[in-house]
């Protein structure tokens, strides 16, 4: 058997394509990893806040965040997608979007906010229900769309850039009926957890899905299930991603996501500062409860300047706190964080009291 070899020329070329070609599928920056120990976060193996209190109360450790679902928004319905348009040019524009809130995300660190939820599927873009619009950077049977790609790798560079936490949600419950089948939904799951995987990415937590125990039409993505996609993302993984999935507001996750999820996702819609502090030391309670951080990344409660709200009882029971906005009815274009269009800045009486209590907490 002969054995032939290349010219030395060629063998510098194979190598240069190599070097190319493993640069194309990483992230080049891949500055900011997110890790647990117990119930506390660190970023890039710092505890986050550190040495931070307030009002006797410990604020190391915790991760506040922001539902920003909408970053890659985008609706292929053209019977809805009219619903979107900007006030200043009457139609929408999903790299507009994208671009505003990476702009935007530099003001929302320098507040102390360390973490926002983004969501592949998004949210209802009108703050609560859902109609036609169709938003899902997963095709029917599973496949990534590489124009959702392309808009997320530029938030999560960004967010890499800043040493800031992306909580990823993959599946929503007004979306998830795209997906064809339950294979179309572990496609999903596996393709978007190895992209994640080959470029490297370390600043994120995985959500499966958003409120799990809400009208979603896959068998799998219910409470009694889900646990599976989240043993898969880890299994694919090799336990280097964080992962969990998060229920309605007020419910009680269920033991077998509370013993599986590496962090404990909560709602605090439809609860008051009471309801806040008996979830957390219901999930703690739980016999299959060990040591793991609890976080709440959607609460549409404020009230930031009473005595009682639940910011405050989050934190008074070691639980970080997540702010959910979204347009009402009759509101101009600067209100919300998930009615799209959004505008992204902190320019709301709402966004600034959240904004500005945040500031006081964390001391930024």
């Amino acid at each position: 058997m002969k054995h032939f070899k290349l010219p030395f020329y060629n063998i510098i070329f194979c190598n240069l394509l190599l070097v190319l070609f493993s640069c194309s599928n990483s992230n080049k920056t891949a500055n900011t990893f997110v890790t647990i120990k117990e119930e506390a976060f660190y970023i890039n193996n710092k505890i986050t806040y550190e040495g931070r209190h307030w009002k006797n109360h410990k604020i190391e450790g915790l991760l506040f965040n922001s539902r920003m679902v909408q970053g890659v928004f985008d609706d292929t319905n053209p019977e809805t997608r009219t619903l979107f348009g900007y006030p200043d040019t009457k139609a929408w524009d999903p790299n507009r979007n994208t671009q505003e809130f990476i702009n935007a995300m530099p003001n929302w660190k320098s507040h102390g906010l360390l973490a926002f939820t983004l969501n592949l599927q998004g949210g209802s873009p009108t703050g609560y229900g859902n109609k036609d619009w169709v938003n899902s950077t997963f095709d029917s049977k599973g496949n990534l769309k590489p124009a959702y790609l392309d808009r997320l790798e530029s938030i999560l560079n960004k967010a890499d850039e800043l040493g800031m936490v992306v909580i990823l949600g993959y599946f929503y419950f007004g979306q998830d009926q795209l997906l064809k089948d339950e294979t179309a939904v572990v496609n999903a799951v596996d393709n978007i957890t190895n992209w994640i995987i080959e470029k490297g990415y370390k600043n994120i937590l995985i959500e499966i899905n958003n409120e799990c125990d809400i009208q979603y039409d896959h068998e799998i993505l219910k409470p009694k299930r889900v646990d599976e996609l989240i043993k898969r993302v880890k299994n694919l993984s090799n336990n280097t991603l964080l992962v969990g999935t998060s229920f309605s507001g007020n419910a009680l996750p269920t033991p077998n996501v509370i013993e599986t999820s590496d962090f404990i996702l909560i709602h605090g819609n439809g609860a008051n500062a009471e309801d806040i502090k008996n979830l957390v030391l219901n999930v703690r309670n739980s016999e299959v409860y060990t040591p793991k951080p609890i976080l709440y990344n959607e609460d549409d409660h404020y009230d930031f300047d009473k005595e009682s709200y639940n910011l405050l009882s989050a934190i008074e029971n070691y639980a970080s706190w997540g702010y959910f906005d979204f347009r009402r009815d009759g509101e101009d274009f600067e209100e919300g964080f998930q009615s799209v269009p959004v505008d992204w800045e902190i320019n709301s009486e709402r966004k600034k009291d959240f904004f500005n209590k945040l500031k006081e907490i964390t001391g930024y």
